[in-house]
């Protein structure tokens, strides 16, 4: 068989080919040049993105003929005899398939024995992290005092399952996912070479579908040309990799946004129908919402967008759609992708996840709006309050010019004082007593929480003054707030109108709030109830006709009634 997938014959032989990983091949380049490189390395990161490649070119670059150079020339028999394997000296082992400490064993004993063709002998194991714990205790003293000739490259995708005693031994690359732009800009040089027509838009979705691979990237274009006729388009790539395209997208998120629950769901079953990945629909309706949402906030950021285009329909779901709709809408479908990864079912979860989006988040979002309008309202009517008490406090007392700096002082120290001592209003808290009814107050406390709510969204200094404060009393024009301390009461007269304007909006009606110490409040309420007390055994007694003949004869002011 002549032919050859693309990722094996693009695979990189130079430094300047591993793309995206410009932090580490400049490092490793700096170091051969330098002649400074390490005995031990450890390449990590995710599928594809070059670790082995990186590998085999550190080989090559140090064993070249030309060496200390900083890439290798790969026209030398060193350099060609490493890329083709024929090397001896150049040892490939996939850990995967040799785990056992006999593996490692073998591997000791041959790292004493000089290189025979190239002047290092390099020993790159991928997958490292599949060798058992004895096998990494038989390589640590070859890994930490190797022979001068001979270099370790341990490869692997996942660093957190090998032991800290091998990677404290190692210098550690980490290979980041690669970028989109840059997959693309590599596909578009590849596609050119190999004389192949690809759309932007079909690289654009495979560069989305490699999620950072650049050798998967390359499979999927690979797929990709064999499916199509004469050039590759969207339609081809959506084909094999299972994507859906933007146009569905768009009519998807449309219908749901309008409520038309119907047609979102059955332009769904479409997609199953032939045969889309459910996983992959959500993931790109995540990344679709995500673009859109990126495209709202900010239309310069167009170069960003990684899974939607920017045409007219798209222009016009963005003008239409709210950026709360589509950030709910972007939770609902995380909490998707995340149930439909343990079930059977994921059409279900899809279809769950739709009629939530399309009958939920539409009334989510109109009432969160009239909560903000009426927390405005509120914040307004405080507002207007603290004007009319300014406005009463002018007119009483205007304003002199002349008057003195000296004097105005003198004038503003009463006022500190008067807050650290509250004045009691016992004769307007006895009248409220007196026309106080339980069901009012029952009123008051069933609302207490609600009101301080607002009021901490409206004002946070008068919700400070009230919060240790509790109802005590409540007639139908008046209400007696006991506070825990004296001086919250001297604070509350400052943000009366506010605190007032806030409880009027909660319980639909207007009460005048009088406050009263804690402490003073108990005593006072003892002594009105001993005072009731009294005044109903009185009248119980002088229904008695003894004390009435009596009363008549004397009168009330020199007759005194004893039990």
């Amino acid at each position: 068989m002549s032919y050859q997938a693309l990722y094996r014959v693009w695979r990189p032989t130079v430094f300047a080919d591993v793309v995206g990983q410009a932090h580490i091949t400049r490092t490793l380049q700096n170091a051969i040049a330098q002649e400074k490189f390490s005995h031990a390395y450890l390449f990590s990161g995710p599928r594809g993105t070059g670790k082995t490649s990186a590998a085999k070119i550190f080989a090559k670059t140090i064993n070249c003929e030309r060496s200390p150079v900083r890439e290798p020339c790969n026209q030398c028999a060193a350099c060609k005899g490493i890329q083709n394997g024929s090397i001896s000296d150049v040892i490939e082992i996939d850990a995967a398939s040799n785990t056992s400490v006999e593996d490692i064993r073998e591997i000791r004993e041959n790292v004493k024995y000089a290189s025979s063709q190239v002047p290092y002998k390099v020993y790159i194991i991928d997958e490292v992290h599949m060798i058992s714990v004895n096998a990494f205790n038989a390589l640590l003293k070859t890994l930490e005092e190797p022979p001068s000739h001979v270099v370790f490259i341990l490869a692997t995708t996942e660093p957190h399952k090998i032991p800290l005693t091998i990677l404290s031994r190692c210098q550690r690359f980490d290979f980041k996912p690669i970028s989109n732009t840059s997959i693309i800009n590599r596909l578009q040089t590849i596609v050119e070479a190999e004389g192949v027509t690809v759309s932007k838009e079909a690289l654009d979705t495979v560069a989305l579908a490699a999620e950072g691979g650049m050798r998967d990237a390359l499979s999927i274009l690979d797929q990709a040309i064999s499916y199509s006729d004469e050039s590759v388009e969207l339609e081809d790539v959506l084909a094999v990799t299972g994507g859906v395209s933007q146009h569905t997208l768009t009519n998807i998120i449309r219908h749901m946004y309008e409520k038309n629950v119907q047609q979102a769901v059955m332009e769904l079953n479409e997609l199953i129908q032939k045969g889309k990945d459910p996983a992959r629909f959500v993931y790109d309706m995540i990344y679709f919402l995500r673009d859109l949402l990126l495209y709202k906030s900010a239309p310069t950021l167009e170069g960003l967008l990684e899974r939607a285009r920017v045409d007219e329909p798209f222009q016009v779901l963005a003008d239409t759609v709210p950026n709360q709709w589509i950030q709910e809408a972007m939770r609902q479908l995380n909490q998707c992708q995340q149930e439909i990864k343990w079930t059977n079912s994921p059409k279900v979860y899809i279809e769950i996840a739709i009629l939530t989006i399309a009958n939920g988040i539409q009334e989510q979002v109109e009432n969160n709006n009239s909560l903000a309008d009426s927390d405005t309202i509120t914040r307004l009517s405080s507002q207007v309050g603290k004007l009319e008490k300014e406005i009463k406090l002018l007119k009483e007392n205007p304003v002199i010019p002349t008057q003195p700096a000296s004097q105005r002082e003198s004038r503003k120290a009463p006022n500190r004082s008067a807050k650290n001592t509250y004045k009691i209003p016992y004769e307007r808290i006895r009248h409220v007593l007196s026309e106080a009814e339980k069901s009012a107050l029952k009123q008051v406390h069933s609302q207490w929480g609600t009101f301080l709510g607002q009021l901490k969204k409206a004002s946070a200094p008068a919700h400070a003054t009230i919060q240790d404060s509790k109802p005590a009393a409540a007639s139908d024009q008046a209400l007696v707030v006991a506070f825990k301390y004296e001086i919250h009461c001297s604070l509350f007269l400052d943000n009366q109108e506010t605190v007032e304007s806030v409880l009027t909006s909660v319980l639909g009606k207007t009460l005048t709030i009088i406050p009263i110490p804690e402490k003073d409040w108990v005593e006072l309420r003892n002594e009105y109830v001993a005072k009731q007390e009294k005044t109903s055994a009185k009248e119980e007694m002088t229904e008695d006709p003894v004390v009435t003949e009596a009363q008549k004869l004397f009168g009330d002011d020199i007759i005194e009634i004893h039990d």
